[in-house]
């Protein structure tokens, strides 16, 4: 049976994100022959193409890995998702998806803010579910927007120069943090998701809009009518650092 046009430009997009996956996975070493991924599947479209897009390399790379998915849902923030279509989604890839539930004290730390807070708790259950099963990597669907977003974010409320990187060893090397989607751009996904439409899953938290990221995509916005390859130049700048030009806080000695 033969695609049909539509069928084409969604396989032909998918496979422009396949190939930029597996350069990232091959270019920072992102994952070895015997590695287990968890992959960390929110239910927005970003987690969603990245669980898609491993599956896909999983099939085609020339070593074998183990690949599964976990869903984190904060009982307590007024937060909610249709967990079925996650489960769903998971079965149509054969990756065994995990489905972990917590709840969150908000008011534990009052400096800081309750989505730093509940993300933490979120990351928290993913790293011990990854040593559950065994697994060596996680994998998040951050992209090239958010590493931007995360720059700007610590420049201006932090005062450093940091962001996300594509992998992160912690706990001593048990556990490297992955972001195979950092060198595709948001509308890239964007556009794939809107081709493939995916559903749009019910996710309310009261906390969701009253965050500092919201402000700095506001801020990403304005920069982009100041220079059509802003977000371009921003990216890059992350590995065109040049310490002898910037001035020091402190002196020497």
């Amino acid at each position: 049976m033969q695609k049909t046009d539509q069928e084409r430009k969604v396989t032909r997009q998918f496979e422009k994100i396949c190939n930029k996956v597996g350069k990232a996975i091959n270019e920072f070493q992102l994952i070895g022959d015997g590695d287990g991924v968890l992959v960390g599947l929110s239910g927005g479209k970003d987690s969603m193409i990245l669980l898609e897009a491993l599956a896909n390399r999983k099939q085609h790379l020339p070593y074998s890995f183990e690949l599964f998915a976990i869903h984190v849902s904060a009982t307590n923030v007024g937060y909610s998702i249709d967990t079925s279509y996650l489960s769903d989604f998971c079965a149509s890839l054969n990756v065994p998806l995990f489905l972990e539930e917590i709840e969150v004290n908000l008011d534990i730390d009052p400096e800081k803010s309750p989505c730093f807070i509940c993300s933490w708790h979120r990351r928290k259950t993913i790293f011990n579910k990854s040593k559950e099963l065994g697994c060596n990597k996680v994998a998040l669907g951050h992209h090239k927007d958010d590493a931007i977003q995360t720059m700007l974010m610590n420049l201006i409320y932090h005062g450093s120069i940091s962001s996300l990187p594509q992998k992160l060893e912690m706990f001593g090397g048990r556990i490297h943090l992955i972001r195979p989607l950092l060198m595709i751009p948001e509308n890239e996904l964007s556009y794939y998701a809107g081709m493939r439409s995916y559903k749009k899953l019910e996710k309310n938290c009261r906390y969701s809009q009253a965050t500092k990221r919201e402000a700095i995509k506001d801020l990403v916005r304005e920069i982009d009518k100041l220079n059509k390859n802003a977000r371009k130049n921003l990216f890059r700048a992350m590995d065109n650092i040049y310490p002898d030009y910037l001035p020091r806080s402190k002196g020497e000695g």
